[in-house]
């Protein structure tokens, strides 16, 4: 859908356009110190007490009356009224146990935790947004409501379950949210129909034998082979039991087992990840790997004890809100602001909203015009080009529009109408 397409709903006092760069004017400086502020004080997942208080003192602020979510950290605020459809924006507001490497003014001020990975901007935007909102509410301008949602714990994981169970997501049609991506420069946006992240899991197993020595390994059980092949085995056998295209992988992270040369030990450990880009996979994954596990292990005498943690199921966005997102980033940003972006195997528990409800994630451009890929995420050197704050406003705004008026269309089947 074109940007020209969106034409036909214009808000009182001028189109989207020139209401977003009326209020950047005057917001954008202190969108940026709000974010320098996080990014000062960051905050690991459940522990984000002083993060859950900024925001609810700037939403308040802004006239609105956030929910703050039974753990005590993260919040839910819904503005505009009425009984129309409910578009939800998703931020998340923790940061990651890693040291901040970098020399700037705004360096963490918490020894070994920082915003490492762009929460921080998408709590900033978020923020923006609401502000935006409620501006809109109170001229009566807003054709729907707009739940957003301060998620907290996307790195542990387990935010989005809290989100979900305290009524989150309940009566939403469409839910959206970006993800800061130093391989895209600033000014556009990323976008990708179906799997985009991956389902991760983590897997322990312990294998155990009655042990004995090097000499004689035919009168016992040879542990260390048994857990060579099990490590060795497993994969590749997974690999060939799923559909290839589910690009279901396991990786061996830790792998521990005896303490001297010449004794076969009773015990052994692997350690690892499942990452998986098919939902149904996904769900097979931890029956399947006992199966084989089983049958390996019974192959060579020992017992394995198989404790297989699920993380968070694949992010797969939905086609028709990836082009509500199109549509929104042409009519602010422009044809050039739209770019594709890679499938990753990295996990991100946005998943879970879509297991549920339609939606979709996007990549948004953070990196320096000609510093693509020069930082990396989970680094403590990653940083972002502040302008993006700004850009990611304007798209939030417009897809939260866009799929409002969608969804206000009677038997549309994409996004129509979005004020211009």
């Amino acid at each position: 859908m074109r940007g020209s397409e969106l034409r036909g709903n214009e808000p009182k006092g001028g189109g989207l356009q020139a209401q977003l760069d009326s209020f950047l004017a005057s917001q954008e400086d202190r969108l940026i110190a709000f974010r320098r502020d996080v990014h000062m004080h960051p905050e690991l997942g459940y522990a984000e007490h002083r993060t859950t208080a900024r925001i609810a003192e700037e939403l308040t602020a802004a006239g609105l009356r956030p929910t703050q979510l039974p753990k005590g950290t993260g919040l839910i605020c819904e503005v505009g009224c009425g009984d129309g459809p409910v578009v939800a924006l998703r931020a998340d507001i923790d940061a990651l146990p890693l040291p901040d490497e970098k020399d700037v003014p705004y360096r963490s001020t918490v020894p070994g935790v920082t915003h490492a990975c762009g929460h921080d901007v998408h709590t900033t935007i978020m923020l923006g947004v609401a502000r935006f909102f409620a501006q809109q509410a109170d001229a009566e301008q807003l054709p729907g409501r707009v739940r957003l949602i301060f998620q907290p714990a996307e790195e542990n994981p387990g935010g989005a379950l809290d989100v979900m169970a305290a009524g989150g997501i309940a009566g939403i049609d469409r839910i959206f949210a970006l993800h800061c991506d130093p391989r895209v420069e600033v000014g556009q946006l990323g976008l990708r129909a179906g799997p985009i992240t991956a389902a991760c899991d983590k897997v322990n197993v312990r294998v155990t034998g009655p042990g004995g020595h090097t000499a004689r390994p035919h009168l016992t059980a040879d542990l260390v082979y048994a857990l060579a092949k099990i490590v060795t085995e497993l994969p590749a056998a997974l690999s060939r039991r799923v559909d290839p295209r589910s690009s279901l992988s396991l990786v061996w992270g830790q792998i521990s087992a005896g303490s001297v040369a010449n004794a076969i030990p009773d015990d052994g450990v692997a350690m690892g990840t499942v990452r998986c880009l098919d939902d149904e996979a996904w769900h097979s994954a931890p029956d399947l790997m006992k199966a084989l596990l089983d049958s390996v292990a019974s192959a060579y005498d020992v017992k394995a004890e198989l404790d297989y943690v699920r993380g968070v199921p694949p992010t797969v966005n939905e086609k028709t809100s990836v082009e509500m997102f199109r549509a929104a980033v042409t009519s602010v940003l422009g044809e050039d602001g739209v770019t594709g972006t890679p499938q990753s195997l990295g996990g991100e528990d946005f998943g879970w909203y879509l297991e549920s409800i339609p939606g979709a994630l996007a990549r948004l451009g953070v990196a320096a015009p000609g510093m693509a890929g020069a930082y990396d995420l989970h680094r403590g050197t990653f940083d972002v080009d502040e302008r993006c704050i700004a850009i990611g406003v304007r798209v939030m705004v417009a897809t939260a529009l866009t799929a409002l008026w969608g969804s206000r269309s009677a038997g549309a089947t994409e996004p129509v109408g979005e004020p211009a």
